[in-house]
């Protein structure tokens, strides 16, 4: 399998700008500049647009032209490299897990005169002082902490501490160090005495290299393994696993006791120097969090259960978790948590584990039954158009009907919504499921509750001769005749109509080149390119839910999709393995799968990214391997194993922990089809026919 890898990589709205590969546990970078060092964005915990850890700059020539620096991204490091006539340097740039950045440099002076090298480090909006290296420290009380920097390098002198000569012809490596720490828990010695026992630990340059891959293989063999004969898809798997570990954090301060998954790494804000204005994604964000779990579960179930204890919470005094930094909660999106709970415990099995999170997922659900329920059904109203996370979908104004400018928040109508209605079935449902098991009374009465949700679902938002879910007006339960993508979810969740799916085929409303349109293209608002109706009152890349695609509802419809297709007897195989692709393609710039660069959202017709949050977290992509091209399904008492006809020459997906014991799933058109348990073939075909397992026994 080919090394992720991807030549001068930069921020699409930022011309220049080197994005970066690790992170730490509460450090990451943004973007920085092609000089040697740190300087551009880094961050700490959220966003914080710290300017500059350090750099070295020659002096006494004329100014490099950075712009020409080539620059190589990784997981684990970036490299630059730059050469005129004056000199040449060599640079690798890596960032531990304990917030340390390292940066190896090996210079050579090509002039026939000394050539003098300055370690500065310069942060705006920082108080810096110059003491056995710099040591900066900048507040930020938006989150109630204080970030803090050591900065040091190993070329010091006693005449001038801070530069070094190179005479000519000569070369030199040096090695520079920031160290980061919250110093509202921290100090400036114990951040220093990190800083020095790391350097300790690491004594050569090879050994922080070794120290950074080690970091990014450690959380790459986690869990199942995938390799195939796609190179797209083998390279998106790893790009996955990049995604989760880069959105990965630990602050254990604040209101985080436990790791967090953020959304992303936040690019939507501005770069003021420690200002945070705009929308952040590195927060928890509760609409994602069952997304991850999804992932998560195939790759590091304990993981999940971390996030899911942050997830829960965060929960305000209706126990609905809610978005939430350090310092505050703020508001809800509606989210699948409780069934991603039951999902994880049907791969991991751990009941102690169902039983701390009930008391939260009963409150989760009572709570969604006050603030969203309606007295005459138990279909779920939302009122804020984008806390479903899908803001300026046309439904809402359906009834006005469609207004040349949406802001007008006169002009929309509340909704008895398809996507909320959808996850509160699935989470009463998982919570019934959670009850049962644990032997717990409420499991009829959450039962019967599903039923009925179900039941309003398909008599009140099916239309029979459109054969397709729609929002309902929240007073009249009259129908918002839009096709959104949310009317897919009902077959998601099993509880489709026998009809209906097809709309996904069809071109003229959601078959497309990439991923599938946030709404139908015979609607009349329909936008493939963003905007509405014209207007780009959220600029050129803001979400606007009325045409564009968006990987969050793609794999939830491709799930759909394939549910389906498992129902029908493989009726709609060759129409998932299209979208499959087109999906996997969105995760690289150009479809080019050298260029990994996964955004929120996209051009269904032409593929274009509409949006620039490199690395963007919030959909699910791994699940849909193991399920569909594995065909591992999950229920109470059995695993069944079933593959959708997709067309790979060889598929491996291994090292699957389910229930105490380890599966691996093999297939190729030479070998066959094999299912191992625990390294013993259980199952054997020249085909990918169906196998159960039940109560662990085949």
């Amino acid at each position: 399998m080919k090394e992720l890898s991807y030549i001068n990589r930069c921020l699409r709205t930022r011309t220049g700008k080197r994005l970066f590969g690790p992170v730490g546990r509460r450090a990451w970078v943004s973007w920085l500049e092609p000089v040697p060092g740190f300087a551009g964005r880094i961050d700490f915990i959220h966003k914080t647009n710290l300017t500059e850890l350090f750099t070295v700059q020659p002096e006494g020539i004329p100014e490099p032209d950075w712009a020409l620096a080539r620059t190589v991204w990784r997981p684990y490091d970036l490299t630059l490299s730059f050469a005129n006539e004056d000199f040449t340097v060599e640079e690798i740039k890596l960032l531990l897990e304990s917030d340390t950045a390292v940066s190896l440099q090996k210079w050579t002076n090509l002039t026939d005169k000394p050539l003098r090298l300055r370690f500065a480090c310069r942060p705006e909006k920082a108080q810096v002082k110059a003491e056995n290296g710099y040591f900066f420290k900048a507040e930020l009380p938006l989150y109630g902490y204080t970030v803090g920097g050591c900065s040091v390098w190993d070329a010091d002198s006693k005449a001038e501490p801070f530069s070094a000569v190179l005479q000519p012809g000569e070369t030199r490596c040096i090695q520079a160090f920031c160290q980061l720490g919250n110093l509202s828990q921290e100090t400036e010695d114990s951040i220093r005495a990190k800083l020095a026992d790391i350097r300790r630990t690491c004594t050569e340059p090879q050994d922080y290299c070794s120290k950074a891959m080690q970091e990014w293989t450690d959380f790459t063999g986690r869990g199942a393994q995938f390799a195939s004969s796609s190179e797209i898809y083998d390279q998106t798997w790893q790009y996955r696993n990049y995604i989760l570990k880069s959105c990965l954090a630990d602050p254990r301060f604040g209101n985080f006791s436990h790791p967090v998954m953020f959304e992303g790494r936040s690019r939507k804000m501005g770069d003021e120097p420690f200002e945070s204005k705009g929308w952040e994604f590195s927060k928890l964000i509760p609409l994602s969090t069952p997304l991850h779990v999804m992932d998560l579960r195939w790759k590091d179930p304990e993981l999940a259960k971390e996030i899911l204890r942050t997830f829960y919470s965060s929960a305000d005094g209706d126990g609905i978790p809610v978005c939430m930094t350090t310092s505050e909660k703020t508001v809800s999106y509606s989210n699948f948590g409780v069934w991603a709970v039951w999902q994880l415990y049907l791969a991991d099995g751990d009941k102690e584990f169902l039983r701390e999170m009930l008391p939260a997922m009963k409150a989760f659900v009572e709570g969604h039954c006050r603030i969203y329920g309606n007295p005459d059904d138990a279909l779920q109203t939302e009122y804020t158009h984008a806390r479903t996370g899908k803001e300026y979908q046309p439904s809402y104004w359906a009834f006005a009907p469609y207004p040349k400018d949406p802001r007008d928040k006169t002009t929309y109508t509340p909704l008895k919504r398809v996507d909320r209605s959808v996850y509160h079935y699935l989470n009463v449902k998982g919570l019934a499921a959670c009850c049962r098991t644990l032997g717990d009374t409420d499991a009829e009465r959450y039962s019967a509750l599903a039923g009925r949700i179900a039941a309003d679902i398909h008599n009140k938002m099916y239309d029979t001769q459109t054969e397709f879910y729609y929002d309902l007006h929240y007073q009249t339960d009259e129908k918002a005749m839009v096709k959104n993508i949310v009317g897919v979810y009902p077959w998601w969740a099993g509880i489709g109509a026998e009809n209906g799916i097809e709309t996904l085929l069809d071109p003229e409303e959601f078959a497309s080149a990439s991923g599938y349109p946030s709404v139908s293209k015979k609607c009349e608002v329909y936008a493939p390119d963003g905007g509405w109706q014209n207007l780009f009152f959220k600029g050129r890349n803001g979400c606007v839910w009325d045409g564009p695609s968006w990987p969050y509802t793609t794999g939830i419809a491709l799930a759909a999709l394939g549910n389906e297709s498992l129902r029908s007897g493989h009726r709609y195989d060759a129409e998932f393995a299209k979208v499959l692709r087109q999906y996997a393609a969105e995760h690289f710039r150009d479809g080019d799968p050298t260029k990994p660069y996964l955004v929120e959202h996209y051009n269904p017709e032409s593929g274009e990214p509409l949006s620039d949050e490199p690395d963007y977290n919030h959909s699910f992509w791994m699940d849909l391997i193991v399920t569909y091209a594995a065909g591992v399904q999950l229920t109470e008492d059995r695993i069944r194993f079933e593959p959708l006809r997709l067309g790979f020459r060889r598929l491996e997906v291994t090292g699957l922990r389910i229930r105490g014991h380890v599966y691996d799933v093999l297939w190729s058109e030479k070998d066959g089809y094999r299912i191992l348990q625990d390294g013993r073939t259980l199952h054997a075909s020249g085909q990918q026919e169906p196998y159960e397992i039940i109560d662990g026994k085949g």
